[in-house]
């Protein structure tokens, strides 16, 4: 008779265990987590399909959050609780960014957002000023670093945009949504890139030099 080798193999003790532990699916879930938000007088949350609409004494501001899953229930007038069910920590974590999201939506309506920009330069002045186009209004930067370029910023709607009347070399960018109101002093500060220099010799731009509200805290 052939005699014919049978192998087994013999898994040590508990690593089926320890590959259930690893495995995505058995990640640690959170039942139910909660975070209160406060509403403060004079201010009205509107929640349907998780499309948020603030409406307070500066105007209207809306935030589409479909694509966070978190339930919204009201507790009373002045405060919203937001519910993650069953979530793991990723899922979790987003609970406290939606709270800050509308938050900042409340604090827009109420007191509005203050960026102050101011102009760097060392030898070329750099010439900033406030142009309309086409029913549209621009940033117009001229002679950075020397350069004949115009550079052109939109300013979008909603967003208000001075020179200082108080500071020389100032920008004063103002407005309700503090996405808007960044978003165009990112875009302004990104345009003025010094290029294909040292930029640690070289600190020509336009930086964000102070961030506020523009109805003050007392």
């Amino acid at each position: 008779m052939e005699q014919k080798n049978i192998k087994i193999n013999f898994s040590p003790p508990g690593s089926y265990f320890l590959q259930l532990i690893k495995s995505k699916n058995t990640r640690m879930k959170y039942i139910q987590t909660d975070q209160i938000l406060d509403i403060p007088e004079g201010v009205t949350v509107d929640i349907r399909a998780r499309v948020i609409k603030v409406v307070g004494p500066r105007g209207e501001l809306t935030k589409n959050l479909k694509h966070i899953d978190v339930t919204y229930s009201k507790i009373s007038n002045r405060a919203i609780k937001i519910t993650v069910h069953n979530g793991d920590r990723k899922h979790v974590a987003a609970l406290r960014t939606v709270k800050s999201l509308i938050a900042n939506l409340i604090t827009g309506v109420t007191k509005g957002y203050k960026y102050k920009m101011r102009f760097v330069y060392a030898h070329f002045p750099i010439n900033v000023n406030i142009v309309d186009q086409d029913g549209s209004k621009f940033v117009e930067i001229r002679n950075f670093l020397g350069e004949k370029r115009v550079r052109q910023i939109k300013i979008t709607e909603g967003v208000t945009m001075d020179l200082s009347s108080a500071q020389k070399d100032e920008l004063i960018v103002t407005g309700n949504s503090l996405e808007d109101v960044s978003q165009n002093c990112a875009d302004i500060q990104q345009i003025c890139r010094v290029r294909n220099k040292d930029i640690r010799k070289f600190l020509d731009g336009i930086y964000v030099s102070e961030k506020g509200t523009i109805v003050e805290d007392i």
